[in-house]
Order: C-alpha cells, then structure tokens, then sequence
C-alpha cells in the first residue's frame, strides 16, 4: 500500500513540473549541440596543430625550365700539333750544335753535325783523282772521236771517270746523313746532346723540335665513358695555370681500350690565342660534354631530400607544406635533372625546407 502511494506522489510531483522540466531539457540540448559544434571544431584544430606543428615562414621559387648540360671532367696534357725529335741518320760523335733551346727553326734547318773528317779526306782523294780520270777522259775521247786509239781504251777512260764521280755522289750523300736537321717549322724545345757525346738514330732524339701553331690536348678516358663519348662532342677547355678556357669539340675518340689501365685516348685540337703562352704539358683540365637538354627541369642539389620511401621536394599548396616524389637524372655543378614528379608553375619550397613536415601550415614570406 506504502509503495504504491509512493509512486502516485512521484507521479503526481513529476507531472506537476513538467512544463519547466521540459523548456530547461530543450535549452540544455540546444546549449549542448551548440557546444558539441564548438568542441569539435576545436577538435580539429588541435589535430591540425599536433599533426603539423607550428606555422613556418618560408621561401618559395616557381619551377621553371632552363638549359642543362653535364661534363665528364678529367685531367689531360697539352701537346702540340707537331712534336717530333731530330736525329742523326748514323751514329757518329757530336761535332757542332749550331742552334739553342728556345730558338725558331725552319725545317731542313741543320740543327747540329757529327764528325764526318773521314769521308771529307775520302771525297778530297775522290775529287782529286776524278780530275785526273776526268782530263784523261777527255784526251781518249778526243783521239776516239778523230778515230785514233781504241774503242776499248775509250770506253774504260769513261768507265772510270762515271765510277769515281758515283762514288763522289754517294760519300756527299754520307756527309749529310752526319748532319742534323729538323724536320719541320718550330721551336727548339730540348737538346739532349752536347759537344763530345755519340749520338745517332733511335729513341732518344738529339733535339725536340714543337710546333704550337696549332696544339691539342691528350687525355685518357676511363672505358666506363666509352659509349658517352665520341667525335664531335663539345668540349670546355681549363688551364689552371693559365685561368684560361677554350671551346673546342673531340676531334679524335680512339677505339682502344688499354688493357692495363682500362682507358682511351682523346684529342681534341684548336688553335692557340697569339697573347697565350701555352707550353708542352701544361696540364689541361678536360670537360667533355655527354649529356645535353634545352628544356629541364633542374634543381639545386639541396632541394632534393630523401627518405626510406624515396626522393622528394616540398611544395607549398594552399598554405601547407606537401612531399612531391620525384624522378632525378644526372647531376653536374651543384644542380641535379628532375625527370618526374614536377612541372612548371609549382611552387617550390626553397627556404626552411629542411625540417617541414608534410601537411605542415607554412607562411610564404619572399618568392
């Protein structure tokens, strides 16, 4: 009896404050769905805020397209065009030297002589005795013509005059094999011989004789570039000594691979500048042109970072900081080809790239 007039009062009480009960339960919801909508829009702004950090100033710069050019760069030596060495044409003792180091020579220029007083005595006895033959000669033949004496006396005074002035001819040809001559047009660069010394034909030249009116320069390639490289390739020239550049092409690519040191050989020639002192050797720093684009897209090297995934660059989109993955080429003087992943037009982050994080809010501050 006691409960169930227990429930009648609770009824009785409820029902009497229901009016109020129900406005405040409407407010309380509306205050809740307005307050739900602000939570949760804070929600996603501390999401925001934890998932990228801070807001970065950075720098920006739009990809663009321009010329891009990689070298193979190795060392090579200069040479001239001519570069040969005189010697003797037989072995002998150096009688004179008549020119000096640094001397201009033409070519058939006697350089030097050995000792020829040998055959000069043998061609003095040879030219005195063909004067003898020579007169006698003449009187045989003049009896031969008026038809006293012999054919055979005639024709042994002839005989032995053509046989001395033969024999004449082949001792001054001697002579001059005693001399040294130079080959060609140049300058006397070394001579390896002096007064006194034997000299003669071989390997070590008496005098180096150079011709820089045209030069080339000689380098050797490693065969890792043998398909890279060939004639008509464009080719930079630097002579460090110098602080000198030449433009030239290859203008020889051999097809030999050394079998000791796995290398080629290049030439590339071009004319010397009248106000350079170019010199034999000087050493030449060689950049040979082997890959070569009008358009690409080419970054610094520093732009370009790497994760276990693999390369990218940040890009700032709407305000936050993206990771593009790109495709890179070759790379050359600080700057690096991106194959893929980029166009032009994208907004590259330049400046306080290094420690964004993808999604990260950034303010550009200078394009």
């Amino acid at each position: 009896m006691k409960q169930v007039i227990s429930i009648f009062l609770i009824v009785f009480i409820a029902a009497c404050g229901t009016p109020d009960n129900k406005a405040k339960l409407a407010k309380l919801r509306a205050e809740k769905t307005k307050i739900e909508a602000q939570i949760k829009e804070l929600e996603s702004q501390v999401s925001d805020s934890t998932e990228t950090g801070k807001v970065k100033n950075v720098s920006i710069a739009l990809i663009a397209t321009e010329k891009f050019d990689h070298f193979i760069e190795i060392q090579g030596k200069l040479d001239g065009e001519e570069n040969v060495g005189a010697t003797s044409l037989v072995p002998g003792v150096v009688k004179a030297i008549y020119v000096k180091a640094g001397e201009t020579v033409k070519k058939g220029q006697v350089l030097g002589e050995l000792d020829s007083e040998a055959l000069k005595l043998g061609i003095k006895e040879l030219e005195a005795a063909l004067v003898f033959t020579t007169d006698l000669y003449n009187r045989q033949k003049a009896l031969w013509e008026q038809k006293v004496g012999s054919e055979v006396q005639y024709l042994q005074a002839k005989n032995a005059k053509e046989g001395l002035e033969n024999k004449l001819t082949t001792l001054r040809e001697q002579i001059e094999m005693y001399k040294i001559v130079s080959p060609i047009n140049g300058t006397v660069e070394d001579i390896a011989v002096k007064v006194g010394q034997a000299s003669g034909p071989g390997p070590m030249a008496a005098f180096k004789i150079v011709n820089f009116s045209k030069v080339k320069v000689v380098a050797d390639v490693s065969e890792t570039y043998a398909s890279r490289i060939a004639k008509g390739n464009r080719v930079t020239l630097f002579f460090p000594d110098l602080n000198h550049e030449v433009s030239s092409v290859v203008d020889f690519a051999s097809k030999f691979i050394n079998p000791i040191n796995r290398t080629f050989v290049t030439e590339v020639r071009f004319s010397p500048e009248s106000n350079i002192q170019y010199k034999a050797n000087m050493i030449v720093v060689t950049k040979i042109n082997d890959y070569h684009k009008e358009k690409a897209i080419c970054l610094s090297l520093n732009y370009v970072q790497s994760d276990q995934t693999g390369e990218y660059v940040m890009l700032e989109e709407n305000g936050k900081a993206m990771k593009h993955r790109v495709k890179t080429g070759q790379s050359y003087n600080g700057k690096i080809e991106i194959l893929e992943g980029l166009a032009e037009g994208d907004r590259l982050i330049v400046a306080g790239h290094q420690d964004l994080e993808e999604g990260q809010l950034v303010n550009v501050t200078k394009n």
